[in-house]
């Protein structure tokens, strides 16, 4: 009979190992490095952690581990190396893009296996919970690293647990488990410039995974649909969402413009009022940015949902010196060029002068509409909308809005909320 891990768990502690040593004495037959191979060559390209979920070798691990094999398995094959020293073939059987995991299959059978845990599941763990995750960073060997529950990351669409520990490259899709061994979240990432900032993906996600995906069968070819789909029903959920909750008002020197209602936006307002040598034009921004990104493949992360405000206005610049000042800020940004190419459709752009009734509310705006497709996600666009007032010769407010991996349709419907909000507060 298969044993979980509440035996080995149980084992350990009789001999009064204290907490990380408890759960590392038990952990190593259930850990696993997996490992991206070039099928030809037969050398890892990258490596990452997973574990296993049930006794006939279900595992799992992070999409972006297998995000090669999953869309290019010819060029591509998967292999693991257990921590007990046992090596096979990996098997991917689903993947989860939005929460970035992945269902694999590994040649053992009768195996000791990670069980979740019910309070993670539930949503009812407490915060300050003491947790352990386990991987293979940088491919020096299996690690154990101890940190805190500290609840669902604020801001974010996306659910992901805020860690308190350090993860490195190569822990990415390994277990962090609470001190009886049971799974409360995945690895996933940590955030850079910070110092013990990490983020796992809830533990409900992966259960759901397997129940999910416990009988599929493995893929004839790749997963490239699957993936395709996924994407585009998440982002028509997180865009309808979006519209849904609407835009509320802000004043910024005389003008009045929307900022999402959406409480997944986190934002930041920055001024050049200490600038040297002293500016010749004041301007102060708004940036407000959704956590809503989510990774593709090794050269395409997608998501991003951006509103951003800047009002400029003249110290001691003519009107032609300003309308360069204002030029400048008001440039389109899509991601073009280099390995964007294979992804995307060339950048394509509309100007126009927009005269928005009644006069007395609404500024005429000089209008830039810009767009490019995926060459892959049909249907799919990337959209920049700048706006400029025309009303003043001395200040202006600069409008943007940036939308990722969004519907046609719903980038119109959006930009046409957007520019109707703004107006004259003066």
């Amino acid at each position: 009979m298969a044993l979980c891990c509440a035996g080995l768990i149980s084992s350990a502690a009789a001999q009064g190992l204290p907490g990380a040593e408890t759960v590392y004495a038990s952990a190593p037959p259930r850990l696993l490095q997996i490992r991206t191979l070039l099928a030809d060559a037969g050398r890892q390209t990258s490596t990452g952690s997973g574990f296993l979920v049930s006794a006939d070798g279900l595992a799992i691990t992070n999409y972006h581990v297998v995000s090669d094999a999953a869309l290019e398995p010819k060029t591509y094959r998967l292999e693991y190396s257990g921590a007990d020293g046992t090596q096979g073939a990996v098997t991917l059987l689903a993947v989860d893009l939005p929460n970035d995991l992945a269902l694999v299959r590994v040649d053992k059978q009768e195996a000791p296996f990670f069980a979740f845990d019910k309070a993670a599941l539930d949503g009812t763990l407490p915060k300050g919970e003491r947790l352990y995750s386990l991987g293979n960073p940088l491919d020096l060997g299996f690690t154990i690293i101890e940190g805190t529950y500290n609840g669902l990351v604020e801001h974010s669409y996306n659910d992901h647990i805020h860690f308190t520990g350090a993860l490195n490259p190569g822990m990415s899709g390994g277990p962090a488990v609470n001190a009886q061994g049971q799974v409360v979240g995945v690895n996933v990432a940590t955030r850079r410039g910070g110092q013990l900032i990490s983020f796992l993906v809830p533990a409900r996600f992966a259960a759901a995974l397997l129940a999910r995906g416990r009988e599929a069968k493995p893929a004839a070819g790749d997963l490239r649909k699957d993936v395709i789909a996924q994407l585009a029903s998440w982002r028509g959920a997180l865009y309808k969402s979006l519209s849904e909750e609407g835009f509320r008002d802000r004043v910024f020197g005389s003008y009045q413009a929307p900022e999402t209602r959406s409480a997944w936006f986190e934002c930041w307002a920055s001024t050049n009022a200490g600038a040297s040598p002293k500016p010749r034009a004041s301007i102060n921004s708004t940036s407000c940015k959704a956590e809503a990104s989510v990774y593709v493949a090794s050269d395409l992360n997608t998501g991003v949902v951006e509103v951003n405000h800047s009002y400029a206005k003249s110290i001691d610049l003519n009107q032609f010196q300003f309308a360069t000042v204002l030029t400048q800020l008001a440039q389109p940004r899509l991601t073009m060029g280099g390995t964007f190419r294979k992804w995307y459709t060339p950048q394509h752009c509309h100007e126009d002068f927009v005269g928005i009734t009644p006069a007395t509310e609404h500024p005429p705006l000089r209008v830039m509409w810009c767009a490019q497709g995926y060459r892959e996600f049909e249907g799919l666009y990337d959209v920049a909308l700048v706006a400029v007032t025309q009303d003043r010769a001395d200040e202006a407010l600069v409008s943007r809005l940036n939308l990722q991996a969004i519907a046609y349709d719903d980038a119109l419907r959006l930009g046409e909320s957007f520019l109707e909000r703004l107006q004259v507060s003066r």
